[in-house]
């Protein structure tokens, strides 16, 4: 699909709920995390600092309806979970890379200009 077919109402709509989803501050985070390898639930709580239970457990559960991620159980007592990539995941996850890094390399002209604004 090349960007001008998202001129249909209903592509812009399909689109955006996948944007909205992938764009947010802790779909980012869990990218980042599951880029470097697969993750139990535990230790993607504590890799990624001020994310509550709840609201892991719903952007995994998100990222997961979306394909992006794979739900892995072991039958191990109590049964281990793990979270990984797919290859949707991992292709999606190079943009959401780029993206990062050009925000850290850029962030003191994003605060300059926030400081500007603000100033008015």
């Amino acid at each position: 699909m090349k960007l001008d077919d998202l001129r249909e109402t209903a592509d812009c709509d399909r689109a955006t709920e996948t944007l909205a989803r992938v764009g947010d501050k802790w779909s980012v985070l869990v990218f980042m995390q599951l880029e470097i390898e697969a993750t139990r639930f535990a230790e993607l709580r504590r890799r990624i600092s001020g994310i509550s239970p709840k609201m892991l457990a719903s952007t995994l559960r998100g990222l997961e309806r979306e394909g992006f991620v794979a739900r892995t159980v072991y039958p191990t007592k109590p049964p281990s979970v793990e979270y990984a990539l797919t290859d949707l995941g991992r292709e999606m996850a190079a943009p959401i890379r780029a993206v990062g890094t050009w925000v850290l390399n850029n962030i003191h002209r994003i605060e300059q200009a926030r400081q500007r604004f603000d100033a008015q």
